[in-house]
């Protein structure tokens, strides 16, 4: 049974927040678009993904019943209707097979997710797997008049779309009437009848190496193709969610919507929502420009812009202290203060274990817990979920000197909610209690702890301060107070 809970997206299709309402009572269908594996997952990319299991983690925790599709690109990506694709061109380069290339970045992909405690997706569908689909629903659209075999290649007639009713350009809010206007086509210098036309399918060049018969002799499908089909086939013709990066709205999702409209006669999806982007130091990330790092090098500090390496909790902490839909700047500072509050945090939540609780509460837990729902609820707004979070640290820490009281049942209710929205929403692993090795680790610096006590009773002191200087030289802080002494990293 879901929550009821008054959950409120931003649609990128009407440019407003609207209530969320599954076309499927307690079911909700997600489709994201997934990477294109000819080169290691880059951090722009690992928010994308990382922003779409925050929502998908939520979805679930409101007790909705979600079935997740996220694709593999492994046919290529075409830059435009006439470059090779960045496979085909990343498998000359390393002298490898095209599928070969596919394997290698595919399974980087699902490391580096994994190392952020992205959940997979319930289906992973890949281009080359649903071939027979894209041809089948080429020759659909082309039996509608909707799109024209050209040259052995075959293109969506936008002009016509439009004329049927349909209405190009209605996601990224461009006037394709103008646009239409103001190009000008030389005779002959293009195979496709208006340059707003995009490929379904392309004729593979004789130097092509990924290529697949169909009705129109060898080729491969146009790159918009395959999350139509594939989104359709795992969720319908119509479905609740439809994500990927803001880079995607034009052409990519506004080819989808044509699509879909064309072939099923109606739109596909119900929201569709976008996550931004990343700089880095306040620029652009650019492979040209150098200004760009890859996740292992942030996690290991091999890069020329951080002081140190940040382990993959702070990272996706750090990601989820700006909402999901503004831009985020990377910088050392930022990460450093993101790694202190993250630290703040896990510690709070291993302070829960040893309240004292009393027959009366002096602070609000409910009211507390509503605000979180609502944070949430408000277009998945993680960074006042955040706030709303440490007010919560607070109180853990009044509680904890005495200050504020709390009766057993709010505190059940306080760390069942607090552990609820970091670990199962945000994602945020507890990367100290992450192994089977920190359970003998706590054992023996609580040995340590224990012959600090005994030197300290027996008015050792010299042992007691070498005890407490040797850890602290590990990092590992000794804090004495009136429950005795407890240790922070």
């Amino acid at each position: 049974m879901v929550k009821e809970h008054q959950l409120k997206v931003h649609n990128s299709l009407s440019g407003q927040k609207e209530t969320f309402e599954p076309i499927n009572k307690d079911y909700v269908g997600m489709y994201v678009c997934g990477p294109t594996v000819y080169s290691n997952v880059h951090l722009g990319n690992v928010r994308t993904f990382m922003s779409f299991d925050m929502i998908y983690r939520y979805l679930k925790f409101l007790g909705y019943k979600v079935r997740y599709v996220r694709n593999i690109t492994d046919v290529g990506h075409l830059l435009d209707d006439t470059d090779e694709d960045k496979i085909s061109k990343k498998a000359r380069l390393e002298k490898l097979e095209p599928m070969e290339i596919v394997q290698k970045y595919t399974v980087d992909f699902h490391e580096v997710l994994r190392k952020f405690n992205n959940f997979p997706p319930n289906v992973e569908p890949t281009a080359t797997g649903h071939i027979v689909e894209q041809i089948e629903i080429t020759q659909d659209l082309i039996a509608k008049g909707l799109a024209y075999e050209s040259n052995g290649s075959v293109y969506f007639d936008v002009k016509k779309y439009n004329e049927e009713g349909g209405d190009y350009g209605v996601l990224s809010n461009r006037n394709i009437e103008e646009l239409f206007a103001n190009t000008r086509t030389l005779d002959g210098q293009d195979e496709k009848r208006n340059p707003q036309d995009f490929a379904l399918w392309k004729k593979a060049l004789p130097e092509h190496i990924m290529r697949w018969p169909s009705p129109w002799g060898d080729g491969f499908p146009g790159w918009h193709l395959e999350c139509t089909v594939m989104s359709t086939k795992y969720l319908g013709e119509q479905f609740d969610i439809h994500g990927g990066g803001m880079d995607l709205k034009f052409p990519h999702h506004e080819c989808e919507i044509a699509q879909a409209k064309g072939a099923y006669g109606h739109s596909p999806v119900k929201y569709w929502l976008h996550a931004n982007m990343l700089t880095l130091n306040g620029q652009k990330m650019s492979k040209s420009t150098g200004n760009t790092i890859l996740p292992n090098e942030l996690i290991t500090g091999e890069n020329d812009f951080f002081e140190k390496g940040f382990s993959p909790m702070v990272i996706r902490f750090f990601m989820m202290q700006a909402h999901y839909r503004s831009m985020l700047d990377f910088s050392n500072d930022a990460l450093l203060a993101s790694e202190k509050g993250y630290n703040r945090l896990m510690e709070a939540i291993k302070t829960l274990e040893g309240l004292t609780t009393s027959a009366t509460s002096s602070v609000h837990i409910q009211e507390w817990a509503t605000k979180l729902y609502a944070a949430m609820d408000d277009d998945f707004n993680t960074p006042i979920l955040i706030a709303h979070l440490f007010d919560g640290v607070k109180m853990i820490n009044s509680i904890k000197d005495g200050s504020e009281t709390i009766t057993a049942e709010d505190l059940e209710v306080l760390a069942t909610t607090i552990k609820g929205f970091v670990f199962e929403v945000l994602g945020i692993q507890n990367e100290e209690g992450g192994n089977a090795n920190t359970e003998k680790l706590d054992g023996v610096i609580k040995m340590l702890i224990d012959m600090r006590v005994q030197a300290r009773t027996d008015k050792n002191w010299a042992l007691s301060d070498q005890i407490r200087d040797q850890l602290a030289a590990l990092g590992i802080q000794l804090k004495d107070g009136k429950e005795g002494t407890t240790y922070t990293f």
